[in-house]
């Protein structure tokens, strides 16, 4: 990475902690230039650490990007199968440089359904840059929101089970120490590239609060300068959380 330079925040107002992103339009970039889909994704990984980079520029803490959904699977074979060794590949290219750069990595979602190979080099990279004190990087793959609450459901009821829990103690605080990155802030912000404008199945508990940025761009053409427009137009908003802008106005007096 090229050496940071702070982003100015306007006066009184703190970057996003968490910033989720939603990275859509890799095949559509790759059609509109008739190239084959994975070069869509391929371009894509240098959106990636310019994402970083201006995340990093911008004091935020954590970055979480939806890579490969449940829902993926459905895609042609042969695309699926590309993902999974730009997947593999990125592993082996980048974590070096996650390490070098004092970030570390974690992917969260459901890892039984990838190959054993694949398995064991995600679980090396975590280890790698598991001592990492800069930005956390998750990377939500065979992830989906509604496995995430499903699986969280389970073990909570394996927990009643066994006598370790009572029904009566289940309530919201709890039920999220049992979700995917309870230990982290929740996200502040999510960005979708592409002019998609939903959620599709990402961090379906975690957006509670969360604000949302949509750009018409799509993902290989996301950088750095779009990434830090994005954490502005977050510190132009007044995030209240149920309560009155009155009251915040008194909370800060």
């Amino acid at each position: 990475m090229s050496e940071t330079t702070r982003l100015v925040l306007p006066e009184g107002k703190k970057p996003p902690r968490h910033i989720a992103i939603i990275m859509d339009g890799n095949n559509r970039w790759a059609k509109e230039r008739r190239k084959a889909v994975l070069s869509g994704h391929k371009a894509g990984v240098n959106s990636v650490r310019q994402v970083i980079e201006g995340c990093i520029e911008s004091g935020v803490e954590v970055l979480t990007l939806f890579a490969f959904s449940s829902e993926n699977w459905r895609r042609p074979a042969l695309e699926v199968r590309g993902l999974m060794e730009l997947f593999r590949i990125a592993l082996d290219r980048e974590t070096p440089k996650l390490l070098k750069n004092n970030i570390r990595l974690r992917i969260v979602g459901d890892r039984s359904r990838f190959s054993e190979d694949l398995q064991k080099r995600i679980a090396k990279a975590e280890e790698l840059t598991s001592a990492c004190t800069g930005l956390q990087l998750n990377v939500a793959a065979n992830y989906g929101g509604q496995w995430d609450i499903a699986q969280a459901a389970r073990k909570i009821a394996e927990a009643c089970v066994r006598g370790d829990l009572a029904p009566e103690q289940i309530d919201a605080e709890l039920f999220d120490r049992y979700t995917c990155l309870a230990d982290l802030p929740k996200p502040d912000l999510c960005i979708r590239t592409a002019g998609e404008q939903r959620i599709s199945n990402f961090l379906i508990w975690q957006f509670a609060y969360t604000e949302f940025y949509f750009s018409p761009l799509y993902w290989p053409d996301f950088g750095k300068v779009q990434v830090q427009e994005a954490i502005l137009s977050f510190c132009t908003r007044e995030r209240r959380f149920g309560k009155t802008s009155e009251q915040l106005e008194a909370e800060k007096g």
